[in-house]
């Protein structure tokens, strides 16, 4: 993906001044956006998925039961909530509650609703600001020291001394003039009070656009925000399925060790009874007892492992641990596979995947935050005005003749910032450069998650089908032991190892179902699907 041009307006960063003049008229009659425009990059992906274009035609690479697999269609997309294609009722109850009650979900809404109120913040930029004031003052202004020093009090003593100007102009007149002159000087020279009351207002007019580029990435920052959440929704199901099917897993691998426990007592039986006509020896019956032992001892293991389990459910839906033993503790079976796996096509994966679209808006939010940079080195024009009234006394606050007002625009621009503004542009540059590599990467490793997802499924799911072959040929060795063992034509030791390598069979045939079925979670996960109904 190619970065957007941004060589054009680095060409007129420091515009001479009757580019700047031009420009201004320009954007004074009709208001301009400065910086580069945000286009949406193509995620390059190709035709096929690799894990499935490199599998030998027929199916699964190694696979011995075929039949057993699903289906993998890739010219339809992921079903959205791909967990009810196990068709297991209770998994389906536990991920409406995890959607309804998981606290980090909760914490990633929340995210949402900050980045929500920082971009009505920024937009609020771009609006009048009008607010009402009102203030008392005493103040002293300290005009006698400056009429002492300029003679003003000396003069004023003049008036009423005899022979002055005034007394020769209209005799006896100076010592009333004196006096009135030095009331008025006292006046003057005493501390007032000044009572004011009115509205100012602002409003920066946003010609080039600096403000609504904020906007711009505050809007890109919300819906990163919104594809963070449903990155931790589609995590959250993925978890919560992944967590039932390992507690499932569990409980079959005990009822197998049960199963097993119950093999090793009817052994151990049938060795009493062939011991007491002289058929087995004393030493047959102690390993079929200590076979018993071990048996019991493999199954308490699993107790841990369902407790564990459950418990881990239980945070996810955001509850106390053991509040859903009540609901999983009865043993039930793992789900049946779905029947098909419908994956898509790479090239729809980029609009799927919440990661993806994050990096998106990420991108754009550092595209916009170029265009922030570039409109520092613009003028910043603001109308300001201020109203109200004035006056000594606060009864004459309502008088019209106390009433002032100013008005009129206010111009800055930027001359000299010690190369702070261009600082900052080579920053917001870089940062866009890094957001379209992060893009980039994004998109690689979601491709390469769903062709490991795929690749892994395979290879396990022929690994399950072999040992499924496994366990029934080692079923029918053991029972074909047991019943020569029965007539006396083979030894305990035969029965032994044949019943030790059924249990080791089964037990590993249960993993691998259980990782099967985990392997299409993670397949589901990568695929991404399931939060577009909850977003």
């Amino acid at each position: 993906m190619r970065l957007p041009a941004l060589r054009a307006h680095r060409a007129r960063r420091l515009p001479a001044p009757r580019a700047v003049a031009s420009l201004f008229v320009a954007c004074a009659l009709s208001a301009c956006t400065v910086g580069p425009d945000f286009h949406a990059p193509a995620a390059r992906t190709p035709e096929q998925w690799h894990a499935i274009a490199s599998t030998p035609s027929g199916g699964t690479a190694g696979a011995t039961h075929r039949a057993s697999a699903p289906d993998i269609v890739v010219d339809t997309d992921p079903d959205p909530r791909w967990w009810h294609t196990f068709n297991d009722p209770t998994l389906d109850a536990l991920i409406d509650e995890a959607r309804a009650g998981n606290l980090d979900l909760q914490r990633a809404v929340l995210r949402i609703v900050e980045a929500r109120t920082q971009m009505q913040s920024a937009a609020s930029q771009g609006l009048p600001n009008l607010r009402a004031s009102a203030s008392y003052q005493r103040e002293q202004l300290g005009l006698k020291g400056l009429l002492q020093s300029n003679g003003v009090y000396r003069q004023a003593d003049a008036l009423g001394a005899p022979n002055s100007p005034v007394d020769a102009i209209s005799p006896g007149a100076g010592p009333a003039l004196q006096q009135r002159a030095n009331a008025i000087l006292g006046q003057l020279s005493s501390p007032i009070n000044l009572w004011q009351a009115g509205f100012d207002a602002s409003w920066e007019l946003d010609l080039f656009g600096r403000v609504r580029r904020s906007v711009e990435a505050a809007s890109a920052n919300l819906d990163a925000a919104r594809e963070s959440r449903n990155d931790a929704l589609l995590s959250l199901e993925a978890e919560v399925a992944q967590t039932y099917l390992q507690l499932r897993g569990s409980q079959a691998a005990r009822d197998i060790a049960e199963r097993q426990v119950r093999d090793a007592r009817d052994v151990l039986a049938l060795t009493k009874s062939q011991a007491a006509v002289g058929l087995a020896s004393t030493l047959d019956v102690k390993q079929a007892q200590a076979e018993l032992a071990q048996a019991q001892a493999r199954v308490t293991p699993f107790d841990g492992q369902i407790a564990q389990a459950a418990n881990g459910l239980a945070l996810l839906v955001g509850a106390q641990p053991g509040a859903l033993d009540a609901e999983l503790t009865a043993s039930a079976p793992l789900p049946a596979l779905p029947p098909r796996i419908a994956v898509g096509l790479p090239s729809t994966l980029a609009r799927r995947r919440p990661d993806v679209r994050r990096a998106e808006a990420q991108l754009h939010a550092a595209t916009a935050g170029v265009g922030v940079a570039v409109a520092q080195f613009y003028p910043d024009i603001t109308l300001t005005g201020k109203i109200g009234t004035r006056a000594s006394n606060a009864s004459d606050l309502a008088r019209w003749s106390h009433l002032f007002y100013s008005f009129g625009p206010a111009v800055s621009l930027p001359i000299f910032e010690g190369g702070a503004l261009v600082a900052n542009l080579h920053l917001a540059d870089a940062r866009q450069a890094e957001a379209a590599l992060a893009y980039r990467r994004t998109v690689l490793v979601a491709l390469r998650d769903v062709d490991n997802a795929l690749a892994v499924y395979r290879s396990d799911l022929s690994h399950r089908d072999a040992l499924s072959a496994t366990v029934d040929a080692q079923r029918s060795a053991y029972d074909l032991a047991r019943a020569r063992y029965e007539k006396g034509f083979v030894s305990f030791i035969d029965v032994l190892d044949a019943q030790r390598q059924l249990s080791q069979a089964q037990a590993q045939f249960v993993q691998a179902q259980t990782q099967v079925e985990t392997d299409v979670v993670a397949l589901y996960k990568a695929l991404s699907g399931g939060w577009e109904s909850a977003a």
